[in-house]
């Protein structure tokens, strides 16, 4: 059997709104995922620190403040700066179709909007995961 996915997920800034994140963290779960949620209000040292101490696959980020072209890069950059970048960021909520492109140039993997769904989501990482070990192998 091929090693669990391992995925953080977590709630930056000061946004309340958990239900879409542990939706999702549910079917995660339910996919055979292991799933650390981190809960509300995590800072992006927070986030990038936890990942790196649970030794996850990918950070999967909930943003339905607005702060969103402020907490993705922050947590990029966090990632750069302690040699994690090989974790997978991806994440969703109210983004603009505009922002969405800009944080997919600036490196996020994939951002999901309302009306994606949580096979969307599944599908995405495990092709993910599955595409960044297989580069890894061949390096």
């Amino acid at each position: 059997m091929a090693e669990k996915i391992r995925v953080l997920l977590a709630k930056p800034g000061l946004d309340g709104h958990d239900r879409g994140i542990k939706v999702i963290a549910a079917a995660f779960r339910d996919a055979g995922f292991e799933v650390i949620y981190t809960g509300l209000r995590q800072t992006p040292e927070m986030i990038v620190n936890a990942a790196i101490q649970e030794d996850v696959d990918a950070i999967g980020v909930s943003i339905l403040s607005g702060a969103h072209m402020t907490l993705f890069p922050a947590i990029m950059n966090l990632l750069r700066e302690k040699k994690a970048d090989h974790i997978i960021l991806f994440g969703g909520g109210i983004i603009p179709d505009e922002d969405v492109a800009a944080l997919e140039k600036m490196g996020v993997s994939k951002l999901f909007t309302p009306g994606a769904t949580t096979e969307e989501a599944i599908k995405y990482l495990r092709e993910a995961v599955a595409g960044r070990s297989q580069n890894e192998k061949i390096i």
